[in-house]
Order: structure tokens, then sequence, then C-alpha cells
């Protein structure tokens, strides 16, 4: 059989694809290489699935950035009020949270995709899972079939590429895509993982293992110069920082990163050098006969203070009314500017998405069709876009699913 549209992979992109090219009338197919669909979806959000983030357009493409113009298009074809609208007829409820963050009432992200399954069930999209795509044949700038790993071919008037990115490998995640991208004359950009943790070369952080501060100054430095300062929610790991804020920054260490990069933090982003000052020297007063060792209870936390003091050099056993003003500036600096140096990010395997992909000035951002072979299209993580947490990412796949299906017979 001759299908109207192959889709290459079965992820939020790929379903919302096929299931509006169906719907439009197309004979579709979409094949996955993992034993079901979605495989990737029933983990975001901490298995909760963040569907969207319900601001308006204009907004999200601000908080996506540079490459946030791309999706106008998309967005304004199929944005998040579209999704909450699509998964309410699906029968799935949701609710917003902190930040607009917009969840499955249930808390269940197998609700999202049963609906998009009954959606392609609806369109009457043929599912072929175990299918994995060996080779994609091209004859004058035209792709005629895709085969299959297991020997068979299948062809079709258009293709839609779905591949995600190489964030989270064991759902399927392997970065297929960008070689057949490379493969049909694309230009894939700098590819890094995104939405991840960040490792440290210091040491001493795996004293700080465990700790979380919810409001912490972040300031990332490249060869000295500030390129980006945030406050929120961190946390320490073994061997660098995680946490919401550090996450989030982490988008634009991988996009720009070099040996000279490092993160330093203000615990008390709240108090300027001065007024910390006053508050240290008002706690010491406080302490006054206590040894230096016994002195920040309260004022820090218990992690944080010993890697002060193992830091500052001063003697633990020292009274705190001994402690000379030189040694009080040296906790204040490192209160307020602890420096780290970045080492590397976590990796693929902890990310949350990859940033880079097929280069959007080889796309169509009102179709999504590609510029250079004339019968495919995009959809989803393979595009060079990427967002940051709060259910940007998946409003992406969602809306440029959507219009890739939605243009692909026009």
């Amino acid at each position: 059989m001759k299908y109207d549209v192959v889709i290459i992979g079965g992820g939020p992109a790929g379903m919302m694809a096929g299931g509006r090219a169906g719907e439009c009338g197309a004979r579709v197919v979409l094949v996955e290489k993992n034993k079901r669909l979605g495989v990737k979806l029933l983990s975001t959000g901490g298995e909760r699935c963040n569907i969207t983030n319900n601001s308006s357009i204009r907004e999200m493409i601000s908080r996506i950035g540079e490459n946030g113009k791309f999706l106008f298009s998309a967005f304004s074809k199929f944005g998040p009020q579209d999704i909450i609208d699509f998964l309410k007829d699906g029968g799935v409820k949701t609710k917003t949270e902190n930040n607009n963050r917009v969840f499955p009432f249930s808390n269940n992200s197998k609700d999202v995709l049963d609906a998009l399954v009954q959606y392609l069930g609806k369109s009457q999209v043929q599912i072929k899972t175990n299918s994995e795509v060996k080779d994609i044949v091209v004859d004058n700038k035209k792709i005629e079939k895709i085969a299959l790993i297991n020997g068979k071919e299948i062809k079709a008037k258009n293709f839609i590429l779905c591949t995600g990115g190489k964030s989270y490998p064991l759902t399927g995640s392997t970065g297929d895509g960008y070689l057949w991208l490379e493969k049909l004359g694309h230009t894939v950009t700098k590819l890094s993982p995104a939405l991840t943790a960040v490792v440290v070369k210091e040491k001493i952080v795996a004293d700080l293992e465990g700790l979380s501060l919810d409001e912490a100054e972040i300031s990332l430095y490249k060869a000295s110069k500030k390129i980006d300062s945030q406050v929120g929610s961190i946390i320490f790991t073994k061997n660098g920082m995680s946490g919401p804020l550090i996450i989030d920054m982490s988008r634009k260490i991988g996009k720009e990163f070099s040996r000279e990069m490092k993160l330093q933090i203000d615990f008390k982003p709240k108090l300027d050098f001065k007024e910390l000052d006053e508050e240290l020297q008002k706690n010491f007063q406080e302490n006054n006969n206590k040894m230096f060792k016994n002195s920040l209870d309260g004022f820090l936390p218990k992690k944080l203070i010993a890697v002060i003091m193992k830091l500052s050099k001063i003697d633990p056993n020292k009274k705190v009314n001994l402690v000379t003003k030189q040694e009080r500036k040296i906790i204040l600096h490192l209160l307020k500017e602890f420096d780290l140096t970045i080492k590397s990010l976590a990796g693929y395997n902890q990310a949350v998405v990859t940033s880079g992909g097929a280069k959007l000035s080889e796309v169509d951002p009102q179709t999504m069709k590609s510029k250079i072979i004339e019968n495919l299209y995009f959809a989803g993580e393979i595009l060079d876009v990427d967002g940051p947490t709060g259910g940007y990412n998946l409003q992406i796949c969602w809306s440029t699913g959507y219009l890739a299906g939605d243009s692909v017979l026009k």
C-alpha cells in the first residue's frame, strides 16, 4: 500500500502530526522503533506530564529565546489553549499550577498518551511499532521510500520526521534523525544536552550534596564577563548542581560552553555586602562567647556552615569575639561570591531535551516543510528550537506536529 504520509517517530510530535494528517483525510502510517508509542512522554514532568504553559504566544516566544520567532505560525495554528481543549475533548481534564504550568488533573501522563492514541484511532492512522528505520531512500531531492531493519519498505507521497533528539536515550531517543538530516542535505546545528544538571571541577561540592535552597542567585560568567543571572531554587549534587534554576540555565551553558565558564552563587541575594555584614556582626554578638564552629547555627544550613568554615580557613575553635574584620570579609565573600568552575553538563542521560538540530533557515515556518527535500516535513525536538522548563518543549511538539500534519496535503 502506498500512503499519503509516513510519520517517522511515535513521540508527542509524531502522534499529533499523524492524527492531524489523518483527520484531514490523508492515508497515514506511523512507524515507531519502540514496542509502544510515547515512551518518553510517559516520563515527562516526573510522570505527571507538564502538557504546556498557559501563557500568551508572545510570552512563550520570548521565554524560548532567539529561535522562538520561528514558532509564531505553529503557535498561532495550535497553541496552549488548543492542546488544553484537545485533551478536554479526549476526556482529560487539566489544571494550571505555579508559573502557568499545565498538568492533567489526574497527575498521570498515561491519560495524555491514551488521548493521543485515541486520536490516532479516530483518524484511521495505521501504527507500526517495533519498526526501526534503517534507511531513507532519496531520488532527485525527493524521498521515495523508507527501508526498515526488518527488511520491509514503505512508500509514500510525503514524510514527516519526528524522531526527537538525543536526550533520555533509553526511551529510544538516540539521535538517529540527525544522521538522516545530514544525508538528506540538511544542516545540523551544534547539538548539546539542555535542561540538565551541571558538573563542576571543585570537589568540595560533594560536602554540599543534597543541600536544597529555595532562593539563591546564580550568575553565569564566561571569560570574566557576566552573561546571565537568575534567582531561584537550586540543589547540590555529588559533582555539581541541579534544581530548576540550574536546569534552565544549562541551555545557555550548552550553547556558549567554554573552559572559562563559571557559576557564582549568592547565598543571600536579598542583602548587599553591607547589610549582610551587619547581620553577621549581629549574629556574632548574640553568640559572643561561642566558638566560631558553633556560631552560625540558624544563620546558615549546616552543610553550608561546614564548607564555609573549611574554605575560610578560620580556626573553628576560635572565639567569635576574636574573629577579625578581615576574616569576616572572607566569610562575606564566600556567601556572596561563591565561585564554581563549570566542567561540563551532566549529559544526554539526564537532559530533558536536546539543544540544536535541523537548521531553521532550511525549514518553512508556515508549514514545517523542508526547503531542500520537496516531500519532507519536520516536527518536534529534531528542530533547532527548545525552551525552558515549564511545558514549553511539549508545546513545541504539539504545535509543530499539528502544523506539519495540517500542511502535508496542501
